[in-house]
């Protein structure tokens, strides 16, 4: 068990480092492409660093930043929603690309590979990859370049307007779903409805 203290200070260590990684996504200058951002790519050993720097910071001994940062790289809380699978299924059935674009620092490839959507995927954009993240319009290029698809035709879906929602600056239609507080919580009809997914076409139901 952590202390009151011990607990207040990971609060902050956290809220730290949330701070630490938006700003330095800001290094980087909007319309910045592939070529641009491989010169100056930042390794996951780099976003390591920066955690553990906030951590010293907020005075966590290094047992404490060891498990927070275990936590943080554990994919086992990357959970996909009960109607994630079907939901692509549907999708690339349309006839539809899809890209994973993710503000984390290591690969979740395997995850999708565990289970069976990896070869459902087109693209896969890593902020961990890249050195850049979201909110920085940088990213959302890098997807489309990597997807082969123009920003009009190109609906960009997620739960968070302060991150997610500035594609709506590169072009990108926007669907702002729920964030995801359950597995169990079925929202991604949402998506299909929007793309126009016939129902009974493998796709999530309303």
């Amino acid at each position: 068990m952590q202390t009151p203290e011990t607990i207040e200070k990971m609060r902050l260590a956290s809220k730290i480092a949330a701070q630490a990684l938006q700003e330095a996504g800001k290094a980087v200058a909007p319309g910045v492409l592939t070529d641009d951002l491989d010169r100056i790519a930042q390794s996951a050993e780099r976003h390591r660093e920066t955690y553990y720097s906030v951590f010293a910071d907020a005075g966590l001994d290094i047992g404490v930043a060891d498990a927070l940062f275990a936590v943080d790289s554990d994919p086992g809380y990357n959970v996909f929603a009960d109607d994630a699978v079907e939901t692509i299924h549907g999708l690339r059935e349309f006839g539809c690309k899809i890209g994973v674009l993710s503000n984390i620092h290591f690969d979740i490839r395997p995850v999708f590979a565990e289970v069976g959507l990896l070869g459902a995927i087109d693209a896969v954009v890593l902020s961990g990859e890249l050195g850049v993240q979201k909110p920085d319009p940088a990213i959302f290029r890098v997807a489309l370049e990597m997807l082969g698809t123009r920003a009009g035709e190109t609906l960009m879906v997620g739960d968070r307007a302060g991150r997610d929602g500035v594609a709506v600056e590169v072009g990108m239609p926007t669907l702002l779903v729920p964030p995801l507080t359950d597995p169990r919580q079925r929202r991604l009809h949402l998506v299909t409805n929007a793309v126009g997914v016939p129902r009974g076409s493998g796709a999530v139901g309303t």
